[in-house]
């Protein structure tokens, strides 16, 4: 049975530091495509960074570049989210999400498995 597990959320102040992991187990993932996803209270889920499995090529959203950063550790299995400069608007429940296969993605319909999600909660 495939799970994602995140880790690594909480409070923290605007200017602040966060640092999103997101440990896969039931299989690997060493060369499938991985994202991080977002939703707000009130708005759908969107797309945040996403990593491609054999060349780890990142993609992010206009509003996280310069400030996320999205890893992997292929021998463990586990994709991570480096949060920093956050702001107010960056509050969400943040969601990680593995594709079967190879590939980049920023839309969900393209992801087959999804972790329970960690709140992220930046104060002004």
């Amino acid at each position: 049975q495939v799970q994602l597990v995140e880790s690594g959320g909480g409070l923290v102040q605007a200017g602040g530091s966060l640092r999103l992991s997101c440990a896969a187990s039931g299989r690997t993932f060493s060369s499938s495509a991985m994202g991080w996803f977002r939703q707000a209270p009130g708005k759908e889920r969107e797309f945040v960074a996403a990593i491609s499995g054999i060349t780890r090529t990142p993609d992010y959203t206009d509003s996280v570049k310069g400030r996320f950063t999205i890893s992997r550790d292929v021998a463990a299995n586990t994709v991570y989210l480096q949060m920093n400069s956050l702001k107010p608007e960056d509050s969400a429940v943040y969601y990680c999400a593995a594709r079967g296969s190879a590939g980049l993605y920023t839309r969900e319909i393209y992801y087959d498995f999804w972790g329970q999600g960690t709140q992220v909660t930046v104060s002004s």
